[in-house]
């Protein structure tokens, strides 16, 4: 996997930390809205063992508002160019519109993390644009599982006696044809089953089960985002503040199924996991 000028070679997890300059994020929106601010976190997940940066300036949890391209832009691209100046890290923009994107790459950014897997938020008219940005400027992109999960649809799902595992595959597929249309390099495609987005409780647990059969029906790189979400607050009963613990239990299942990234807001905490988990697991001897 390429990510601007370094190569992640398979056999590691490695980590994306999360950096909302946003102020409405779920769980921290607000902290790191200043340059000031965002740099120095920045500066802290580096020391801590994020080998990306993840940047978001619109928040996608539940429920979340809409802000303008322009006001995205003004947002995340500032901190783009401060990271990127200050520090040697491939940095990403968490972004579906492709004006965002291609400001994005412009000012540093060197992968494109879509959480609409290339479609846009226009299911009924697939292919944002996205495509044709990313092979623009030769960037890399994570391309995330994501659809409208309407009543009428988890009904029908309900009926079929699906397999979430089997639709994700499926409509991943279909975002990798608009990435080959489009002649995006495939050692510059990451993709992400995408817990929390489109799914319902069950669904995310058990996209978070199904993980190597995920990841096995793909000759890609996979990422799982899934620090601090929801199912891990409604499995434990715990507020965004106290799901940490949960977090790890699901950085374990990304490891176990050669997951090559996890998107994570503890940095220190899932670097040491990862690392002495990889230390123990390890088969053979030293």
């Amino acid at each position: 996997m390429i990510i601007g000028s370094k190569v992640f070679d398979p056999g590691h997890t490695y980590i994306m930390g999360i950096l909302n300059v946003t102020p409405d994020s779920f769980s921290d929106g607000g902290c790191y809205n200043t340059l000031d601010k965002a740099l120095k976190h920045a500066e802290e997940m580096i020391a801590e063992g994020a080998d990306v940066i993840d940047i978001g300036g619109e928040s996608t949890r539940p429920g979340y508002t809409h802000i303008s391209v322009d006001e995205e832009i003004k947002r995340t691209a500032p901190v783009i160019e401060a990271v990127t100046n200050a520090f040697d890290i491939p940095v990403s923009i968490d972004t579906y519109k492709p004006a965002v994107a291609e400001q994005a790459v412009q000012s540093g950014a060197a992968l494109i993390n879509d959480i609409w897997g290339l479609k846009g938020e226009d299911l009924l008219a697939p292919d944002s644009g996205m495509a044709e940005v990313i092979k623009k400027y030769n960037a890399s992109c994570c391309i995330m599982h994501n659809r409208v999960l309407t009543e009428e649809l988890q009904e029908k799902e309900r009926l079929a006696h699906f397999l979430i595992s089997d639709v994700i595959i499926k409509e991943l597929n279909e975002s990798l044809d608009i990435a080959y249309r489009a002649g995006i390099d495939k050692n510059r495609i990451l993709l992400d089953p995408g817990v929390g987005f489109g799914k319902t409780y069950e669904d995310n647990v058990n996209t978070i089960k199904e993980l190597e059969k995920i990841c096995d029906a793909f000759e890609l790189p996979m990422l799982l985002g899934t620090s601090k979400k929801s199912v891990i607050g409604l499995t434990l009963g715990v507020d965004k503040s106290e799901r940490l613990e949960g977090t790890l239990a699901t950085t374990a299942r990304a490891v176990d199924a050669g997951c090559m990234f996890v998107r994570v807001h503890d940095v220190k905490a899932n670097a040491r996991f990862i690392k002495m988990y990889e230390t123990v697991a390890r088969t053979g001897r030293f």
